[in-house]
């Protein structure tokens, strides 16, 4: 019989910073879910209030980085009544192993709900052998 799980509400971490910001605003690390299969990993970071033209994903040297910023005016004039996470900027790395194809990573955003593709280098592809 299958145990019944109930759903936990993640509370939002802020980024602990290893770098000097030039900016005074907080960054939090987006609730992230990895899944794979025999051909790719599949990223998917919730960023709620980040627009596409606020995102810039990368990578340089094995490192997968994400960030979404917050475009803090459209809060501006906003007096909140019951709020459950803080607004702010969204940091997230990762590092990357031989076995992803780096040039073919692709990237879609919907609805606050950003999905990294990360297609195995053939390499890492499961393959038969065929036995003569």
């Amino acid at each position: 019989m299958a145990s019944k799980q109930e759903l936990q509400v993640q509370q939002k971490r802020e980024v602990e910073k290893k770098q000097e910001s030039t900016t005074p605003t907080r960054s939090f690390l987006p609730v992230t879910d990895i899944f794979e299969t025999d051909q790719s990993l599949t990223v998917v970071l919730e960023i709620p209030g980040v627009t596409r033209d606020n995102i810039d994903v990368g990578i340089e040297n094995d490192l997968l980085k994400i960030e979404g910023r917050i475009d803090h005016s459209t809060y501006e004039e906003l007096r909140p009544v019951y709020t459950e996470y803080n607004i702010g900027h969204y940091v997230r790395s990762f590092q990357i192993s031989s076995k992803i194809d780096q040039t073919a990573i692709s990237a879609e955003l919907k609805d606050g709900v950003l999905t990294l593709t990360l297609p195995k280098a053939e390499k890492a592809k499961p393959r038969r052998i065929e036995v003569k």
